[in-house]
């Protein structure tokens, strides 16, 4: 089988902070270097993360990934930057929409963080607001209350606060009678949901059917619980070395830390895999 061939058949999913991007939130060069050799081979790869399409831009637009769609939202939606659209976006139902109101409501002192397709909204006091800002300064709209928010298209609803105000705001969501969304810790600081059966892995299936590829030759490399679902789902699963032993524990292989190149070193492996099966 042609070289080309047997690596076009594959489609591979990186996470970008702390996988793509080393703690300081830099590309590590040795995963630009690997990623240009495998996209040469025929290799299709593209990005998967919590940011939205703005703010993955920048990541999205410094790879070489001959426009291959990526995932956004944490799976809530997939975005073609080359037609500058979202070719799939997964919103909450109005019942989910309802209970993050009243969770938010009865903490005062968390703020969130609202996506639509094409938009992002936040509300609260704005103090977490403000820090997230500081990484990313993504272009929204901000409101005092979450009450004043427009109730369409929500997609992705993330709580920011305080760690233990976060816990609290967390068990809250998890203990919910008949939820009909899913919950996903992010950090220490903030805790999102998405509807229910959305995440990176589901958006990695249905990515990978849109471009013809079958599921026995999928593959993602993450590092964090909310890559979890990710990696449960494709059929060859990576992760950092830094991840959690939860992740560790359903990845085939153990990368070696973000700071050294974990993406590079990742496909150094699936191209084993790739060739011994050719």
């Amino acid at each position: 089988m042609a070289e080309t061939a047997k690596y076009s058949s594959w489609l591979v999913a990186s996470d970008i902070d702390g996988t793509l991007n080393n703690k300081k939130r830099e590309l590590q060069q040795e995963n630009l270097v690997a990623i240009k050799e495998f996209v040469n081979k025929g290799g299709r790869l593209t990005l998967a993360s919590d940011r939205n399409p703005e703010s993955m831009r920048k990541h999205y637009q410094g790879l070489p990934l001959n426009g291959i769609p990526a995932i956004v939202n944490n799976g809530a939606g997939i975005y073609d930057y080359e037609k500058e659209k979202m070719i799939s976006f997964a919103e909450l139902s109005e019942g989910s929409k309802t209970v993050a109101v009243n969770v938010a409501n009865r903490h005062p002192t968390v703020d969130t963080m609202i996506f639509t397709a094409d938009s992002m909204f936040t509300a609260g006091v704005g103090f977490w607001i403000k820090i997230y800002e500081m990484y990313d300064r993504p272009t929204h709209k901000y409101y005092r209350k979450i009450t004043d928010v427009p109730r369409e298209g929500w997609g992705k609803i993330v709580f920011m606060g305080a760690p233990w105000r976060i816990k609290k705001v967390t068990k809250e969501l998890e203990h919910f009678p008949d939820k009909e969304y899913v919950v996903i810790p992010n950090s220490n600081v903030s805790v999102e949901i998405l509807a229910k059966g959305i995440n990176k892995g589901s958006a990695a299936l249905k990515l990978a059917r849109f471009l013809g590829i079958e599921e026995e030759k999928t593959a993602a490399v993450g590092d964090y619980y909310n890559d979890i679902d990710m990696l449960n789902a494709v059929a060859v699963a990576g992760c950092t070395a830094e991840a959690p032993k939860a992740v560790k524990d359903i990845s085939d292989y153990v990368t070696c830390s973000c700071n050294e190149g974990a993406v590079a070193d990742f496909l150094s492996y699936l191209e084993t895999k790739i060739n011994e099966q050719n």
